[in-house]
């Protein structure tokens, strides 16, 4: 039966074509265009000190990589319409008489305008700026104290600086989002494309009535629903090299774990995914209904509820619920766990257990819905 149906799929050059190009695909488009770094903030300057300490000041904000500088404005009018066009995503206006008051020992006011459309970035650069105004304002009051005590660079620092905080980042040392991002675009991907091409691949036999010869054969319900599953287990199996390779040597993500164990887990999760897809095929009549339910029922809460742009820990208590309801979650803490982490099977096992558990369910729920009579 399995042999058969692998015939019946290879003989549609198109959809097995598709079948090992949509998966990389998608991870070559997701994984560049879901990149949450937030670096080259495009800045414009309105300087109305033109002093030696104000072009100190911005040249900071010019050298930094958080920072694009596009150039000087003359007033506030063009930088508004800079904004508003777009063009920019910060303005920063120096103040008249900005040196001389901080000379004088005076306080100084620098205006920042940030574009607030996107309110995380916006956040963020915020945070940019605010630190490149305390290292500004720390270097300037370790100045005037070496000038107006004799202190040395060090006494100064520690009258200035006296706690420090010593942050590391553990297991994304770099803080690149594309680390965390692609280990949980490679669930992504297994999640939509596997119960996808399976929900296509046996209602299209409906379609064209071929399935019909199956029906009325002796076969029996665990072999026919065994026979269609395998060759989408193993187009997906492959899928899962072609992408764990994609990760690792494409987008240069880092995999500290045990192969084997991360292979084993996504045995597991395919047997998940194809499992959907079966059961959405046996529920539907036509190609264009599978797909439109495939996308619902895959995508939509993969998005929202797997952990891949918000931590299950930061949703709603309802939320939290619905995330522990669907595969994706378990399979995302696996994935990011062996990538980045490198833990084993004494961290991971109820992640494991849970995919287990999930696989039995549904091929259980396809094998009692299943019936040989044809649905009219």
């Amino acid at each position: 039966m399995a042999l058969k149906e692998w015939k019946e799929t290879t003989r549609d050059r198109l959809f097995l074509l598709l079948a090992f190009l949509l998966p990389a695909l998608w991870l070559v488009v997701f994984g560049y265009g879901l990149n949450l770094d937030v670096e080259n903030i495009p800045f414009a300057v309105l300087d109305r000190d033109h002093s030696e300490l104000s072009r100190d000041y911005l040249h900071r904000f010019m050298q930094s990589r958080y920072f694009s500088f596009q150039g000087y404005a003359d007033d506030e009018r063009a930088l508004d319409r800079l904004l508003t066009e777009t063009k920019i995503r910060a303005a920063i206006i120096v103040p008249e008489r900005f040196q001389e008051q901080l000379a004088a020992g005076e306080p100084a006011s620098v205006q920042t305008l940030l574009d607030g459309a996107f309110p995380l970035h916006t956040d963020i650069a915020k945070g940019y700026v605010i630190a490149i105004n305390q290292a500004f304002t720390e270097e300037r009051l370790i100045e005037y104290l070496r000038r107006t005590r004799g202190l040395t660079q060090e006494q100064a620092g520690a009258l200035v600086r006296p706690l420090t905080v010593e942050v590391r980042y553990l297991y994304n040392e770099e803080v690149r989002s594309t680390w965390s991002m692609v280990p949980a675009l490679v669930m992504f991907t297994l999640m939509l494309a596997s119960p996808l091409l399976t929900a296509l691949g046996v209602v299209r036999e409906k379609e064209t009535g071929s399935i019909y010869n199956i029906y009325s054969s002796t076969v029996s319900r665990a072999e026919f629903l065994t026979g269609k599953l395998l060759p989408y287990i193993v187009i997906s199996l492959v899928n899962v090299l072609v992408l764990w390779l994609m990760a690792v040597g494409l987008f240069q993500v880092p995999f500290k774990g045990n192969f084997l164990l991360f292979f084993s887990a996504s045995v597991l999760f395919v047997c998940c995914t194809t499992g959907i897809g079966l059961l959405i095929s046996l529920l539907v009549q036509t190609q264009m209904a599978a797909l439109i339910i495939t996308m619902v029922v895959a995508m939509i809460p993969t998005i929202l509820f797997s952990g891949l742009l918000v931590p299950v820990a930061s949703l709603t208590r309802g939320a939290k619920v619905q995330a522990h309801l669907y595969p994706a979650m378990y399979y995302t803490n696996i994935v990011r766990g062996s990538f980045l982490k490198g833990v084993g099977a004494d961290v991971l096992w109820t992640d494991l257990l849970a995919l287990a558990m999930f696989a039995v369910a549904l091929s259980g729920l396809t094998y009692r819905l299943f019936t040989k009579r044809p649905k009219t």
